[in-house]
């Protein structure tokens, strides 16, 4: 009683039964039968290469993400002129926010460093150590010394890698530190000088940063540049930095003064739609892959309906309708496209999860280097697998598999009976 209730419609096991092709005196069938099968394959190839295309984009996004506020904080507030006078209010008022979990005043400023004849020009920010490393992760970047090294007084500086090699100092040298802010003399502008002792080295991986910052103390700063009492202004790390635009507007309402804030999305706005755009696009094109392989999907139908068009004629005397016709080679379409989508989404899925040991393998087998470390900011092959891209990825899949089907199966059920068995 039971497999009667729940025995599924006739049109889906005779889809089925056309899906196989078991009639082994018909060349035509098997023929029809690859071609089912190379639109199989053709869907899960497109499928797992936008799975696996799309986890790779969404990893550079997020190691670039990483990178840069490993130096960058999450919402930074400044004043017109680059100064911000009665800072610790506005650090009380900034912390008062229910999103902002720290925050850390700093000194932003141009300077000439030279060494022996080597002269490189870079941003100088000056920093507390101990507020710094709770609204960034500079001190985790640390590949010489800490950043904890630098105290107030001793005059004592931590470089980017890259800069530090362009000038040519370690760790114990060092550098000369020409501030642009000159001393008017009678004999006219004579620039700031002195010399830091390098402390420390860091590198985040990126060439703007490691070749162009250096930190020193906030107040060897505010003494270098003559700012007394003043600060550039106040950086801020929020618990979603997702929520950093959201946040930096709320914050104009509470703040006094004539102030400017600005959140990382802002102030790294290319770097992150250029890879958004790159997503967008990547998507698009490899969707024309699996919108072909869909595609190939009505040559199969076709093909089917004009082979079986005496199956239907005698389906159609027997008091099938049209609407049974049509489900049939619905069925048998959808099915082809549901094989390859799901073939697709577990071999995209795992492809993206051990990309991190396919890659490698792959460079030591053909003795290749995907991304050399000397030319890309990153040099390993990311992955970031989201299950909102697999599940968009496979509803299209699906929806284009189902579309391909209704032209086919529309003109199956207008074939005529009587004309089909004439000449049978």
């Amino acid at each position: 009683m039971l497999t009667t209730l729940f025995r599924p419609p006739y049109e889906v096991f005779i889809g089925l039964r056309y899906t196989r092709a078991r009639n082994r005196s018909s060349g035509r069938n098997h023929f029809i039968s690859i071609i089912s099968l190379i639109s199989m394959a053709g869907i899960a190839l497109g499928v797992a290469a936008l799975i696996v295309v799309l986890s790779v984009m969404n990893g550079f996004q997020k190691e670039l993400r990483a990178r840069i506020l490993g130096v960058a904080s999450h919402v930074q507030i400044t004043g017109p002129d680059n100064r911000i006078g009665g800072w610790p209010e506005i650090e009380r008022l900034a912390l008062s926010h229910r999103d902002v979990v720290a925050a850390a005043p700093y000194v932003n400023a141009q300077a000439m460093f030279s060494n022996e004849g080597n002269v490189r020009g870079a941003l100088v920010r000056g920093i507390e150590p101990d507020l710094e490393d709770k609204v960034a992760d500079i001190g985790s970047h640390m590949v010489a010394g800490r950043l904890d090294a630098l105290k107030p007084g001793e005059f004592g500086i931590v470089l980017g890698s890259e800069l530090a090699r362009a000038l040519r100092v370690v760790p114990g040298d060092r550098v000369t530190v020409i501030a642009p802010q000159g001393l008017v003399t009678p004999a006219g502008l004579i620039p700031r000088l002195k010399q830091f002792r390098v402390v420390g080295l860091f590198e985040v991986g990126m060439y703007e940063y490691d070749a162009g910052l250096a930190l020193m103390d906030l107040q060897d700063a505010q003494r270098l540049y003559q700012f007394g009492d003043q600060v550039s202004g106040v950086r801020l790390k929020l618990k979603d930095l997702f929520q950093s635009r959201e946040v930096a507007q709320q914050l104009y309402d509470i703040l006094p003064g004539d102030v400017y804030i600005s959140d990382w999305t802002r102030s790294h706005a290319n770097f992150f739609r250029a890879v958004q755009i790159e997503k967008t696009v990547m998507f698009v094109i490899l969707l024309l892959i699996v919108a072909v392989a869909a595609f190939n999907i009505v040559s199969t139908l076709v093909m089917a309906v004009t082979d079986k068009q005496p199956d239907i004629a005698i389906l159609r005397t027997l008091g099938a309708s049209p609407r049974s016709i049509m489900k049939i080679f619905i069925v048998q379409g959808a099915l082809i496209g549901v094989i390859g989508t799901l073939v697709g989404v577990i071999g995209g899925v795992l492809l993206a999860a051990n990309i991190g040991v396919v890659v490698p393998f792959l460079e030591r087998t053909f003795h290749v280097q995907f991304l050399a470390k000397d030319v890309y900011y990153i040099s390993e092959l990311p992955s970031d697998l989201q299950m909102g891209d697999v599940v968009t990825i496979t509803l299209v899949s699906l929806f284009l598999s189902l579309v391909a089907t209704l032209y086919p199966s529309w003109r199956a059920s207008q074939v005529r009976p009587a004309e089909a068995l004439r000449y049978e």
